[in-house]
């Protein structure tokens, strides 16, 4: 059946978005109000830093996110920079998606700073958007935090909606609504959307939504490939993935039983870095970042021990292994032989690990990103961090 026949059906529902506006920079301002109306660039101090977030003064002369910090300082030499202080992101989120909770009926918690929930079916008692300002007004309040949102008839719409209408801004686009908002705009709005292809679509004539929304769709699938069906069904306004129910259990784990009960330490030691390097390497892979850490160890005699902590959100290597490390230190209090060591990560969020790397350097970004790259190409055990420097398996 020729894809421009298809009927796609599905129910009409009330989503919102909610994006906390510049989310780093107003926490840094929250802190300290001198920083307002100040060029502000969140990031690694250093010439060869990396701009992790910037307000929008900074981006007036053009500075982005994940730009060198060399060159942010050449755009803006009058900038202010300020090294990122993850735990207090992390803990003024952990405080606005209590806040959601305890209000909204569906929540997704996207990544640290941006939300989306389902609230289908509160017209016949209140009024979605009505809720909507009030919640959003109560968040700013309660917080002391801007925030964005957008409230349309599925999450790719009402994304695309928050981001035209900030700053503290809000908006609505109802299903009669949705094509005259999306027709005119680039197609770079689209969530997902990388540069390659916008590169290539740009090269063959498609640059806004309307134009991509009128090409044949199987022409669009073989220009792009798999991905092509769901970017054409987005430019159309059509997105059938539901919100997510967000809960803080989400977990990713792995427990080693030894076949003899041991008290070899540094082994041990070897051992649980080896075990955060893969869970680890799964977050970022599947981007993830986790801000609790749990260690678990068992003696030979089944006494358990369980240590854990909350961390700012992260999900580099370098990080974990000293908390893991810490943990495991705490635990083992007995001079006794261990069974079992198993580590968990919990408090899960959607997130990129570049976020959290504000004292780091592009070559560390770098670093870790070949890491992956030769992981997944050659396998897990192709590298390893050893007594913390990285060795390759021959």
């Amino acid at each position: 059946m020729s894809l421009l026949k298809t009927t796609w059906n599905f129910m009409v529902r009330s989503i919102v978005h909610m994006d906390l506006d510049t989310f780093f920079v107003s926490c840094e301002r929250l802190v300290n109000p001198h920083l307002n109306g100040l060029p502000l660039i969140i990031g690694g101090s250093s010439d060869r830093g990396v701009v992790s977030s910037c307000s929008y003064e900074a981006r007036k002369f053009g500075v982005r996110s994940a730009m060198p910090m060399k060159f942010a300082l050449r755009l803006c030499p009058q900038a202010k920079v300020i090294r990122g202080d993850m735990e207090l992101y992390s803990n003024k989120s952990h405080e606005i998606t209590d806040i959601i909770k305890e209000y909204a009926p569906v929540v997704e918690k996207a990544s640290i700073d941006e939300f989306y929930l389902d609230i289908s079916g509160m017209d016949k008692f209140f009024g979605c958007y009505k809720w909507t300002v009030e919640l959003s007004s109560r968040i700013m309040k309660e917080s002391g935090l801007p925030i964005s949102f957008a409230l349309s008839v599925n999450k790719t719409v009402s994304k695309i909606g928050t981001g035209e209408a900030k700053p503290i801004g809000k908006s609505e686009i109802s299903q009669q609504m949705v094509k005259p908002f999306l027709n005119p705009l680039s197609i770079q709005k689209i969530p997902m959307l990388g540069d390659v292809t916008f590169q290539l679509l740009s090269r063959v004539g498609v640059r806004t939504i309307q134009t991509l929304s009128e090409m044949p769709a199987e022409v669009l699938q073989r220009l792009i490939g798999k991905n092509g069906i769901d970017l054409w069904k987005k430019a159309n306004g059509i997105d059938e993935v539901l919100v997510q129910p967000y809960s803080e259990r989400k977990s990713i784990s792995t427990e080693q039983t030894f076949e003899k009960d041991t008290i070899d330490i540094p082994m041990l030691k070897s051992l649980i870095i080896r075990m955060v390097e893969k869970l680890a390497h799964q977050l970022r892979s599947e981007s993830w970042l986790t801000s609790v850490v749990v260690v678990k160890i068992r003696y030979n005699n089944f006494d358990t021990e369980t240590k854990q902590c909350r961390i700012p959100y992260t999900s580099c290597d370098h990080i974990l292994i000293e908390k893991v490390k810490d943990l495991f230190d705490k635990s083992y209090n007995r001079r006794m032989r261990l069974r079992l060591v198993g580590i968990r990560f919990s408090g899960l969020v959607r997130g990129a690990y570049q976020t959290n790397l504000f004292d780091d350097t592009t070559e560390k970004m770098a670093l870790y990103q070949s890491i992956d790259s030769i992981k997944n190409r050659f396998g897990f055990d192709a590298i390893s961090l050893c007594g913390g420097s990285m060795v390759g398996r021959s």
